[in-house]
């Protein structure tokens, strides 16, 4: 993929993950082209990445749409991600060293203070809990794991959810990250496959909750 595609690609991505391309927008070739301020050779390129990602879908005269998930889809994609990152946790907890640790604790503590403004400040809640998130997977060292983690589209869906958590779903969801740091500490396998089973099950309740 050519630099320019890359550029599209990433803007794209952003629109969606953002909310500001919602589920079921029609994506044109022409407009985005002019958002990302490139051709249309790079956009389609682009658009080819994203569905394949699943983020876009493409209608049967072949336009392409914003992925807009059924229960089924959502219910499949936190059970394949539930499996995964458990055992991206499984792994991690005999690999993690002190630096991985502090970095892990040091994404909690943005976390938690992201949650104890006047208004929890929501963005940065996400962006240090995907980090955390990442943080494990990376030090589960396992390159063919990280790859399928990739392709899920979950973002978001963790955003949609995230938007409706109260303080208290928000400081749970801390709270259970305190408790995989423990488990890391230990070097407990089975102790972080569990809370992290445990962490996006609640996710995906959450989520219907918020969904209705």
């Amino acid at each position: 993929m050519t630099r320019a595609a890359d550029h599209a690609y990433a803007e794209i991505r952003s629109l969606i993950l953002s909310g500001d391309a919602a589920p079921g927008t029609q994506l044109t070739e022409e407009q985005l082209a002019d958002i990302c301020g490139v051709s249309r050779t790079p956009v389609r390129d682009a658009l080819r990445r994203l569905e394949a990602e699943l983020y876009i879908v493409r209608s049967g005269s072949q336009r392409a749409f914003v992925a807009d998930w059924s229960h089924a889809d959502v219910d499949e994609m936190f059970t394949l991600r539930g499996m995964l990152e458990a055992h991206a946790a499984r792994r991690a907890a005999t690999r993690f060293d002190a630096e991985g640790l502090a970095a892990l604790r040091d994404c909690n503590v943005a976390l938690e203070a992201a949650i104890r403004q006047s208004e929890p400040d929501i963005p940065a809640f996400l962006a240090s809990n995907r980090d955390f998130h990442w943080l494990i997977v990376e030090a589960a060292q396992s390159p063919r794991l990280a790859v399928t983690l990739a392709t899920l589209v979950e973002q978001p869906v963790v955003r949609r959810t995230a938007m409706h958590y109260g303080r208290d779903q928000l400081a749970r969801s801390a709270s259970e990250h305190r408790e995989l740091i423990l488990a890391f500490e230990a070097h407990d396998a089975d102790w972080a496959h569990a809370v992290m089973t445990g962490h996006i099950r609640r996710a995906f309740h959450a989520f219907r909750g918020a969904a209705g």
